[in-house]
């Protein structure tokens, strides 16, 4: 509830003085009569007239406090809004080959990127997110879906040694491109992290970003590793790591990158550590922002007249008690 004339609210400042008057001038007596002795009347019982002798100044009191807050004008506010939000199309395509599992991020370059991706993906609401996985294959891990609980746990079931092992970035990219191919979504974008280079799949990464442009569809590449050398997990021919590490140079294929984010008019980016790819998830978040328009409305309902009836009511009150049960002697 709001006041549309809050400042007459101030008047209720009067109530005290007058209270204050009213007790000051009742201890001092009224009119008095002259009589030998007050002995029997100090023993006679308390009628309900004795009782009710202040309830008048009560009633009164409170009427004219309720007069104030009804000329102050209440009203009940009521706020809605219409929020339309324009979503963007999002297809996460995530590098599953055994060299994610390098130690040169902490833990590892596979269990950073989830935590990372998992974020950026918290940050997206009102967005269509997808998954894609890929090593010496690519398969959908998520179809574009706003479930974020579903996706973040189809993120984290992502693993390294579940299909044959290599790198395939053509075949990645294409697959993430076949789950927006029908989207109407106002754009359309892929995320594809990698940490290798192109040494499997049937389709051209450069071929597949072509595909990608004549869909409009923006893709923004991360190569993830350090430079130089890292460490690597020694691993058996699953791909499950078995104790111990390797080192190995660390290639990732940037020209290659670099070209398919310039093709579509997406961007490249180099994460060398868990920081930094954490920083480059925030710009990408910021690159492609949903537009969402909020429309509010308020209306406001009067209330004063339930607090001048109130008023009214207590006012018709104590005329009926001081009429009717305290009738005092002229």
């Amino acid at each position: 509830m709001t006041f549309h004339n809050p400042h007459l609210l101030w008047l209720l400042l009067l109530l005290p003085p007058l209270i204050a008057h009213y007790v000051w001038r009742t201890l001092q007596g009224g009119a008095a009569i002259r009589i030998s002795s007050v002995d029997g009347a100090a023993e006679a019982p308390k009628t309900l007239r004795w009782y009710l002798r202040h309830l008048p100044f009560v009633l009164r009191a409170a009427a004219l406090g309720l007069l104030i807050v009804a000329l102050a004008r209440p009203q009940a506010v009521e706020e809605y809004s219409n929020t339309s939000a324009e979503g963007i199309d999002i297809m996460l395509a995530v590098d599953v080959s055994t060299s994610m599992l390098a130690r040169d991020f902490k833990p590892d370059r596979i269990t950073a990127g989830k935590e990372v991706a998992g974020a950026f993906i918290a940050d997206r609401t009102g967005d269509r997110i997808g998954l894609v996985a890929f090593a010496g294959e690519a398969y959908t891990q998520s179809p574009l879906t706003t479930d974020q609980g579903s996706l973040q746990t189809m993120l984290q079931r992502i693993r390294c040694g579940v299909i044959e092992d290599g790198t395939a970035i053509g075949n990645g990219l294409a697959t993430a491109i076949n789950r927006l191919r029908e989207s109407e979504a106002r754009s359309k974008v892929i995320i594809l992290l990698t940490d290798g280079v192109n040494n499997r799949g049937e389709i051209a990464p450069l071929m597949a970003a072509q595909i990608a442009r004549s869909q409009g569809i923006r893709v923004y590449t991360i190569g993830v590793g350090t430079h130089g050398m890292a460490p690597y997990p020694a691993i058996d021919i699953y791909g499950t790591p078995v104790g111990g590490t390797v080192m190995a140079k660390v290639e990732i294929d940037e020209k290659t990158l670099r070209e398919i984010a310039e093709t579509t008019g997406g961007r490249y980016f180099r994460a060398t550590d868990k920081e930094k790819l954490r920083a480059i998830y925030d710009e990408i978040n910021q690159l492609e922002k949903s537009k969402v328009e909020i429309t509010e409305h308020v209306a406001y309902h009067e209330l004063f007249l339930g607090w001048l009836l109130w008023a009214a009511g207590l006012l018709v009150v104590e005329f009926l008690i001081a009429t009717l049960l305290l009738k005092r002697i002229p």
